[in-house]
């Protein structure tokens, strides 16, 4: 046992009289160490069920024949941090969960780990650090919110979000307002419809990291904690196995969450957490390969904001192993890729009935016959961007007008809500990517106020920043290489002329090459934002969006 580090020898008294402190039996010392990261928190609606998620994990563990010890997690709820400065701190806990994760298993020698995280960053940090540590673990999640019920249809955060832009267009009272806001998100976890928490949650069952289940079973049905207890058993399960995180983690694996992505038509962000947990294993993932999935991989699912269906709906017609089997029977998976479950992805998904066609379509009735994401490239981003295509209007797949551009988030929220954008217009919000945020701010509030404006059929938003889950729209986020590096999109000017085609995935900036290179000699570097503190260092270490804002020492000039 990698505990025995810290249990047996004379050396390790001093280890075990801690232990003792703790007031641990000789029996549990004696049992395999395992460690249960919890996400646990008291402001986060999609964490605040976590301590019962976790004792269930730790029964579990215990029935296993394992003694389960619990160490935090840090979690952001994206709802409550966006649009403010709290934004600039959500992307960037990534690496501060991947990290203090790392730390405290390798710093106290788990034999295993059971991982509990539920909201956007949340997963895919803990999946990086699984990949780091790379002792057996399992991922059990807090689960998703029921949709509310407003004025008889079923709504979620990102209605909340709209009705505010609704207000300001005056097309909805405050009072309607106000029973979207008591009513859109009625119970505790992850928002209700296919936003980045639940399409990273949905994305560990496809990598094989979570069991059936985790990404789809709600966070109030009891369901949920049999499912932890059975998480606890199963990390024991591939611990007496020694089934590793790498072993299930590997290149085919991702490329088959890439592939579940498209089917499911996830967030945006996924383009950002896929290369990050790419890199931890060594895979030098380019967001191009986004397209060659998407143009074999029909898109199956219109979960909310993209359509009227939630997570309830995909949970209750199947979950994800009913869309992994959708694809698996048109060869789309690697079929021999290991699961937490102890069987191959082929053999846990054989079977899985599709119980609603309407929420997860079959192959011969896709909504469309391409995937819900894809990464436009041209002169304006030449490093790539990434719009989620399943949520944008037929009439918004092509379109081509006059730039309006606003160096922060804030000043294009105040221009669109003061009626100062028009049909056709491409708002430019730029200096909010990784390093220029820094911590690249997602854009729910402009996205929203567009949509609520009723302007989301006729008008265009680009930036180097993100967008959450829950916008739709022609939304393109993370344009790379960003405003703060020098990128093309620093060179836009007011009314230049932008072509966007998602249909043939290129963004163009229609403006003459000898006049880029006049603006790019006359660009200069902004002043930093923020000069102090872990905001700081992580704008010195970040690399830009399209390598999914991983983080890395910068090198010494020569």
């Amino acid at each position: 046992m990698k505990s025995d580090n810290v249990k047996v020898g004379m050396q390790q008294a001093p280890h075990r009289s801690l232990f003792n402190a703790l007031g641990m039996t000789k029996e549990e010392m004696e049992r395999p160490l395992v460690g249960i990261v919890c996400s646990y928190n008291e402001i986060v609606p999609g964490h605040m069920n976590l301590d019962k998620i976790a004792q269930a994990v730790k029964m579990g563990v215990a029935m296993a024949g394992g003694t389960p010890v619990m160490f935090p997690a840090i979690a952001v709820c994206d709802g409550i941090a966006m649009g403010h400065i709290g934004m600039k701190y959500s992307l960037v806990t990534r690496d501060l969960i991947a990290d203090s994760t790392e730390a405290m298993a390798t710093a106290h020698q788990f034999d295993a780990l059971v991982m509990i995280p539920n909201c956007d960053k949340n997963v895919p940090g803990l999946l990086m650090a699984a990949a780091r540590v790379n002792v057996p673990t399992v991922f059990v999640s807090g689960g998703p919110m029921l949709a509310g019920h407003v004025k008889g249809h079923k709504t979620s955060l990102s209605s909340m979000f709209e009705a505010v832009g609704s207000y300001s267009a005056g097309t909805m009272t405050a009072e309607d307002v106000n029973e979207f806001e008591c009513k859109a998100c009625p119970t505790c976890g992850s928002c209700s419809g296919m936003y980045t928490a639940n399409s990273m949650n949905c994305l560990t069952e496809a990598l094989g990291m979570g069991l059936p289940g985790n990404g789809t079973i709600p966070a109030v049905y009891s369901e949920r904690l049999k499912l932890a207890k059975h998480a606890g058993m199963a990390v024991m399960d591939m611990y007496r196995k020694n089934i590793r995180p790498r072993d299930i983690i590997t290149k085919e694996a991702i490329i088959n969450a890439l592939t579940v992505d498209m089917a499911l038509g996830c967030s945006t962000n996924s383009m950002l957490h896929i290369p990050a947990i790419a890199h931890e294993i060594g895979f030098d993932f380019d967001i191009s390969y986004a397209n060659e999935i998407s143009a074999k991989t029909p898109n199956l699912c219109h979960l909310a904001p993209a359509g009227p269906t939630y997570m309830e709906d995909l949970n209750e017609a199947g979950g994800v192993y009913a869309v992994m089997n959708e694809l698996k029977s048109a060869g789309l998976l690697n079929e021999d890729c290991m699961t937490v479950t102890g069987k191959t992805i082929g053999e846990a998904v054989d079977g899985v009935a599709n119980k609603n066609p309407e929420v997860i379509r079959t192959l011969d009735n896709p909504y469309s016959k391409t995937g819900g994401l894809a990464v436009l490239k041209g002169n304006l981003a030449p490093d790539g961007s990434v719009v989620k295509r399943s949520a944008v209007v037929p009439e918004m797949m092509v379109h081509e007008g006059p730039a309006r551009v606003f160096d922060c988030e804030e000043d294009a929220i105040a221009a669109i809500k003061g009626g100062k954008i028009v049909p056709g217009d491409v708002v430019v919000i730029r200096y909010e990517g990784p390093k220029g945020g820094p911590g690249m701010r997602e854009m729910l509030n402009p996205t929203s106020a567009i949509a609520g404006m009723g302007l989301g059929s006729s008008v265009a938003l680009i930036t180097d920043g993100r967008f959450s889950g829950a916008s739709r729209g022609a939304s393109i986020g993370h344009v790379s290489p960003e405003a703060a590096v020098g990128g093309p999109i620093a060179l836009v000017e007011e009314g230049d002329i932008i072509k966007i085609d998602i249909n043939n995935t290129t963004i163009t900036l229609d403006v003459p090459d000898d006049v880029l290179a006049q603006r790019k000699a006359a660009w200069k570097p902004r002043t930093p934002k923020v000069t102090t503190g872990y905001l700081a260092r992580y704008a010195a270490m970040v690399t830009s969006g399209n390598r999914g804002a991983i983080l890395e020492v910068p090198k010494a000039d020569k």
